[in-house]
């Protein structure tokens, strides 16, 4: 194989309420809301020479799920960390809890909406 790097990436959602405590007087995210967000978190490494994979998708599942239960129908401002809960403050909360255990992290894209969302490198990223 190729001495190129390969990006992977797996995709979550969760659905969680928040809102948003430092907007102006009257902003719409002021007010409690909720979100179907989805989370994308990419992978950058070699592929093995055995496995032929970066990572087994199942260890990148294995990884969020303790993220999932704190995260999944939960009021985000309650969660340490996330008293300001904006997609980037999101992002970086969800990049500290999985770079220890996926040194090839690469990314960590949270989507609020269809249309709206932020990708977050960590240091060296």
């Amino acid at each position: 194989m190729s001495e190129g790097q390969l990006e992977i990436w797996k995709e979550f959602t969760f659905e969680a309420a928040h809102l948003l405590p430092h907007v102006p007087e009257g902003h719409k995210c002021g007010r409690l809301h909720g979100h179907s967000f989805l989370v994308r978190i990419t992978l950058r490494g070699h592929a093995g020479a055995q496995t032929g994979w970066v990572l087994d998708f199942a260890d990148l599942k294995t990884a969020w799920k303790p993220l999932d239960s704190a995260l999944d129908h939960r009021y985000l401002n309650e969660i340490a960390g996330l008293e300001n809960p904006t997609s980037e403050r999101l992002a970086v909360w969800i990049w500290e809890r999985l770079s220890a255990t996926l040194p090839q992290l690469f990314e960590v894209t949270v989507r609020e909406t269809c249309t709206a969302g932020c990708a977050y490198r960590g240091p060296g990223g």
